[in-house]
């Protein structure tokens, strides 16, 4: 199984995972041509080699080069994204950081998510950072991204609305549930942006099970600091066994009193705050009154914002909460050249055997739209040239 972890010693920003992605080896000139299907002008990346505390590693900065919309709403953001011709995973991760942001400024200011006005996100290198993020991780291809406790870092920070405190209350809020730690630097040492990407694509927090490292990036922030080098570190690393195996939470409740329109809005909530996988189970409660239970499967480090999502967005009141064991198959993804052209095939494998392969939804969906043909044909088609490994 293949593993991304994130050592945030010294915090995280949208930058510093640039930096660090490609000096894992990400190749600069794929991600400025990936990151070209937005169709935005008035920006280039520069990389160049850097040190800290004697630490060699990639420092990123995105320079505008012409006039730049500081700013943008949520949905002005999402059309750029879904008008590009970006893989649709791309896209998806992509809308699912930035929605990250989007919910913690509209809960810091009492708005609704649509009314939030991106200023620093908004912003171009802002959108560059996210979907950069994206780009690189779908380019990598692993099973798992685990994450460190995270330096938050202390002080002041200067915005749009003022100097407020470090953390920035945009960025406390996405962090709920993980595992950080403060005052390690007198600088803000996690942005929105980085805490958004954490948020997104982590599926543990805190202290990791052990892995094998195949090899070590360094993303070097912009910020000199005496004491702590200011470096994202990052492993690309594989798990000493073939299937992943590991603890896991069960979050569930029974609700017989709600309006079933708003399940849908729920689980989407869920899913955005790192949900692994949410379901409905029909169920008979007291007095004979039909019900469900809304069940939620999660890694540990996020519970505590799910349950906050499930008591506020539903009429239930109470939540259990279950520790179990989750064994997975290790999953790789690759791309096929098709009668339809470039799809993307999941191949999953139990100790080291191939056990079912098949290519991914959503591309089917998307041929099928286009080509004005039933899905189940697509589906069909692709899997007879599937060669099995």
């Amino acid at each position: 199984m293949k593993i991304l972890y994130y050592d945030c010693f010294s915090g995280i920003s949208g930058d510093m995972n640039l930096g660090a992605m490609i000096d894992l080896g990400i190749s600069k000139a794929f991600l400025t041509r990936e990151l070209g299907k937005l169709k935005l002008k008035g920006w280039k990346i520069v990389a160049e080699s850097d040190q800290r505390h004697g630490i060699n590693g990639t420092k990123v900065t995105v320079k505008l080069t012409g006039h730049v919309h500081e700013h943008r709403h949520l949905s002005d953001i999402e059309k750029i994204i879904d008008g590009s011709e970006l893989h649709e995973k791309t896209k998806e991760l992509s809308k699912k950081i930035l929605m990250k942001v989007a919910q913690a400024e509209a809960l810091v200011h009492g708005i609704p998510v649509e009314k939030v006005h991106f200023h620093e996100v908004g912003a171009m290198d802002s959108i560059i950072d996210i979907v950069g993020a994206a780009i690189c991780f779908n380019a990598l291809k692993v099973d798992e991204v685990h994450v460190s406790p995270v330096e938050l870092g202390g002080g002041f920070v200067k915005c749009e609305h003022g100097t407020l405190p470090v953390p920035a209350p945009a960025t406390a809020e996405i962090v709920k549930g993980m595992s950080v730690k403060t005052g390690g630097v007198n600088f803000e040492a996690t942005t929105p942006t980085g805490a958004a990407i954490l948020a997104a694509l982590g599926t543990k927090f805190g202290p990791t099970a052990g892995f094998k490292v195949i090899k070590t990036g360094y993303g070097v922030g912009h910020k000199e600091n005496p004491d702590v080098p200011n470096l994202l570190r990052v492993f690309l690393g594989e798990s000493k066994e073939e299937n992943s195996g590991h603890n896991a939470l069960l979050l569930e409740c029974n609700i017989d009193d709600m309006n079933p329109e708003f399940y849908e809005y729920i689980s989407e909530k869920l899913f955005n705050a790192g949900a692994s996988d949410v379901y409905i189970t029909n169920i008979i409660m007291k007095k004979g009154r039909p019900g469900n239970v809304l069940n939620v499967i999660c890694e540990s480090g996020v519970e505590d914002i799910l349950k906050e999502i499930i008591f506020n967005e539903s009429t239930s009141a109470g939540i259990r909460c279950f520790p179990f064991r989750k064994d997975t198959l290790v999953r790789k993804f690759e791309v096929v050249s098709t009668i339809y052209g470039n799809v993307t095939v999941k191949r999953s494998y139990f100790k080291g055997c191939q056990v079912s392969v098949k290519p991914e939804y959503e591309d089917c969906r998307k041929i099928a739209l286009e080509k004005g043909i039933p899905v189940k044909e697509v589906y069909n088609n692709i899997m007879g040239l599937i060669v099995m490994k």
